[in-house]
């Protein structure tokens, strides 16, 4: 999921890119010429690469039920704005405008790359061929788009960058979309926003020659690398990660190449997926060397990297406690920090 700089004069790989992969992709519309925009944080000049990836979401809150209040929200911003000057977050339609209006009524020294959460339009058989069409998500999807447009005009100021989609392209998410609608909206958003546009996906998908069509749509790369999932021990995870990313890099030289998620748990269930995955040791210690050794190399090498996450989100996973997917914030859910923030 990481990136090193000394590959930046590599090579790039022959790109045999599949018939199937392109020929959908011909017929949308692009807009032309196509100019890739830079994307560099910055606030009065200085870096903010250091970044870290936000969920709202409190004990007895989830996206399809009770919503975090303004004054939550506005709490969670202050906690964060102490550690981090730039923010991820995942869809446009609910909690995100209520964070960019707190940012900008409180001036907040906080920017944010928005989200537009997208998932299929239909489902499909074994062979490829449409037998249902989901019209809740293509509407949502639509509302998606287009609260992300709005909010990226409205919030100028604010809003650096729009991810169209998170995981949508790599083999083993639960919500793929295919690459000819993905890049449908991608080009959509670019057309009526002047911030820059990406997708965000695991680096098991930007390591395929099928990228290079998204890769060719989208001003910069945004990668997940967990180390932790790709069974990796603490001792070995910042090399396996940095290692990673410098495939990636290799892979799109072209491309600037951001760590749109990695991070470390302190806890796991020992059932289930989990459990077979995950070799290394989950537990605050732990978390703190990850996080400390990710972000000295984010700072030395100039790498934007969201740090995954803020919150630990119970709402998340399975409804064990120990479940792997509650906690990989940096905080408690209560809000209060974890070793990794205690000096």
């Amino acid at each position: 999921m990481l990136f090193l700089l000394f590959v930046n004069g590599c090579a790039a790989p022959a790109r045999h890119v599949p018939a199937e992969h392109t020929a959908s992709i011909r017929s949308v519309d692009r807009q032309t010429p196509f100019a890739r925009r830079a994307f560099s944080p910055t606030l009065e000049g200085r870096w903010i690469g250091n970044a870290i990836a936000y969920g709202p979401y409190r004990d007895g809150q989830s996206p399809g039920g009770v919503q975090p209040s303004r004054g939550q929200i506005a709490e969670d911003l202050k906690l964060m704005a102490r550690h981090w000057n730039l923010i991820r977050l995942y869809g446009a339609i609910g909690p995100a405008e209520t964070v960019l209006s707190v940012i900008r009524q409180e001036r907040l020294p906080v920017r944010v790359m928005l989200g537009a959460w997208l998932g299929p339009e239909d489902r499909r058989d074994s062979a490829g061929a449409v037998i249902e069409t989901l019209s809740a998500t293509r509407e949502s999807n639509r509302r998606e788009v287009d609260t992300a447009v709005r909010l990226a005009n409205e919030y100028r100021d604010i809003v650096v960058a729009i991810s169209a989609g998170n995981e949508t392209q790599v083999n083993w998410s639960d919500h793929r979309v295919p690459a000819e609608l993905l890049v449908r909206f991608i080009r959509d958003i670019r057309s009526r926003t002047r911030v820059p546009v990406t997708t965000a996906d695991d680096y098991n998908f930007w390591n395929k020659p099928e990228s290079h069509v998204v890769a060719d749509e989208i001003d910069f790369i945004v990668m997940h690398a967990h180390p932790l999932w790709n069974g990796k021990q603490l001792d070995e995870a910042l090399a396996w990660t940095t290692a990673t990313c410098a495939a990636i890099r290799a892979a799109h030289p072209a491309h600037t190449v951001v760590l749109g998620e990695t991070g470390w748990a302190t806890r796991r269930h020992d059932e289930g997926e989990q459990a077979r995955l995950i070799k290394g040791a989950a537990g605050e210690a732990e978390q703190k060397v990850f996080h400390e050794a990710v972000i000295q190399w984010a700072r030395e090498s100039r790498t934007t990297t969201f740090f995954f996450e803020a919150f630990d989100e119970n709402w998340k996973g399975g409804s064990h406690p120990n479940e792997v997917e509650k906690h990989w914030g940096l905080f408690n859910a209560d809000r209060t920090p974890k070793a990794a923030l205690v000096p």
